[in-house]
């Protein structure tokens, strides 16, 4: 499957935990085994875990997730649209601070879809991106706090960004342009702890200025066939970038999204992905969910609009696990 979509075949790791392995939604073990059961001690329950796992939702203080010691810089991207790739971006976000992280989300997508999830505005003429990226505005000034929690800031999208590729050409240093922009500096005034750059779905020069910016790749692929093509050439690109822009960039995070267990192409996908990139892949898996996809219809997040659904339990372990692994990048 991944040959036919263009995927160089990697070699697994020794000892991977899951590679191949196909994991449905659900609590990662950590949080499985933190669950009080309802009643007798010795009595586990699913209705008891499920119970348990939206209260640390509803009341976030019941789980702090650990603070990296160096601000993660993180761009997702995948050049093929209808992966989740704004959706995973807001909700990872979200969950993160709801849980005491501050995070800061830039929305480098035309389309301004994350800035619409996160209730920002995002009306021409509104400080935003595009004033950032030629140097009219800093990342702070343009930064608007998102009702979806005090800890979360949005540098949102205007349809003036979407000329913005034409009027870079010219520009120099025009690769470096964000990167210039989210200068420990510049992020002085907001502090983030995470910085998630949500990135058009192609490879052009929006997405190259993210990739540069940026320390981490996040790869959310649906689990479908079709969700693979593309894969090679964003992976080509990546190694071009950091052959001569960015050689600090990885990809440190694969998301796989939609994903449906009634379908064994599901299971399928979900075990080709796992096979090749190993531990790179996050145990958790994003469930197809209408309540996901209602959320941003509402200015919301499902964080907040459905705390209690799969959608929202899926992404909440999720961000426990990416803030798990910068935990253990601070402890190496």
């Amino acid at each position: 499957m991944f040959q036919a979509a263009g995927v160089p075949r990697e070699t697994e790791p020794e000892g991977v935990v899951g590679a191949g392995e196909v994991l449905r939604p659900g609590p990662s073990p950590d949080l499985a085994n933190n669950v009080e059961p309802a009643g007798d001690s010795t009595v586990w329950t699913p209705i008891a875990e499920e119970a348990a796992r939206a209260t640390r939702v509803l009341h976030p203080d019941s789980l702090q997730l650990p603070r990296p010691d160096r601000r993660r810089v993180m761009v997702v991207a995948n050049q093929k649209g209808g992966v989740g790739k704004t959706t995973s971006t807001v909700n990872l976000a979200a969950a993160l601070a709801i849980h005491g992280l501050k995070v800061l989300v830039i929305d480098l997508d035309p389309q301004g879809n994350a800035s619409t999830a996160l209730a920002v505005e995002h009306r021409s003429g509104t400080p935003s991106v595009y004033e950032v990226l030629i140097g009219e505005l800093s990342v702070a000034e343009a930064a608007q706090v998102s009702n979806q929690s005090p800890n979360l800031y949005c540098v949102p999208a205007t349809i003036d960004l979407a000329g913005a590729e034409i009027e870079l050409v010219s520009m120099v240093a025009r690769e470096s342009r964000l990167k210039e922009a989210l200068s420990p500096e510049a992020l002085d005034p907001i502090k983030p702890d995470y910085v998630f750059i949500d990135c058009p779905p192609s490879l052009g020069l929006l997405t190259v200025n993210a990739m540069v910016a940026a320390q981490e790749v996040l790869i959310p692929i649906q689990c479908e066939y079709y969700a693979l093509e593309g894969l090679g050439q964003l992976l080509r690109n990546i190694e071009l970038v950091q052959a001569h822009l960015n050689p600090t960039l990885n990809v440190s995070t694969i998301l796989l999204t939609m994903y449906d267990g009634r379908t064994k192409l599901a299971d399928q996908v979900t075990s080709e992905v796992r096979g090749h990139f190993g531990d790179t892949v996050l145990r958790t898996v994003i469930p197809r969910s209408v309540k996901v996809s209602e959320a941003p219809g509402f200015g919301q997040t499902v964080l907040t609009y459905d705390p209690g659904s799969r959608g929202a339990m899926s992404y909440l372990d999720a961000a426990r696990e990416i803030a798990e692994y910068g935990a253990e990048m601070r402890s190496a």
